[in-house]
């Protein structure tokens, strides 16, 4: 894994990307960032991690999130640092504690580009 740090360009909330993949193909300057993004999510610990927090009720206690993890606290929060970075979750410290949210409208730039609407299998 590269210690490269990923860094994403949030768009505006409701900025859409780009057309879904089966109407229309993606130009350089579209797919760097969603790339960047698809990156973020290509690790089954952040997977994971988004999993919780997305179907948690609000916020989430990084505290209940390590719990979940055989995994040490540094490693659980570089993760939850690219999620962050690549706009997927956001975060607040309080106190000695780190909550965090959901993002969803970052997953929706992603389903959109995904949706393959009239696309039928074989």
């Amino acid at each position: 894994m590269s210690n490269q740090e990923l860094v994403v360009e949030v768009a505006p909330q409701g900025a859409a990307c780009c057309a879904p993949l089966t109407e229309a193909p993606l130009v350089a300057d579209q797919a760097e960032p969603m790339a960047k993004m698809f990156k973020a999510l290509a690790d089954p610990v952040r997977l994971r991690l988004l999993s919780l927090i997305s179907s948690a009720a609000g916020e989430v206690c990084v505290c209940d999130l390590t719990a979940a993890f055989d995994l040490t606290q540094p490693t659980i929060s570089h993760h939850l640092k690219v999620l962050r970075e690549a706009g997927f979750v956001g975060s607040e410290r309080r106190g000695t504690w780190v909550y965090y949210w959901a993002r969803p409208e970052n997953l929706k730039r992603l389903s959109v580009l995904l949706d393959s609407p009239g696309l039928t299998s074989g």
